[in-house]
């Protein structure tokens, strides 16, 4: 049997952790430390959005 995925909760989720790294970035007061880390989680928000992306275009290929 297929796997099933709720990818449109999946792309949900990875964006409120983006918008929350973003908000994160924009109160820090330029606090170095916590600016390089966010920029680390961003960079890895973006994989994941690469990833369910391609996740995204699998799925629907297979319920077409």
């Amino acid at each position: 049997m297929a796997q099933r995925w709720d990818v449109k909760r999946m792309a949900e989720l990875i964006l409120a952790i983006k918008k929350a790294a973003v908000e994160l970035q924009r109160i820090s007061g330029g606090i170095q430390a916590l600016d390089r880390n966010v920029e680390q989680i961003l960079t890895s928000v973006k994989l994941l959005e690469l990833n369910i992306s391609d996740l995204v275009d699998i799925y629907e290929k297979q319920i077409a």
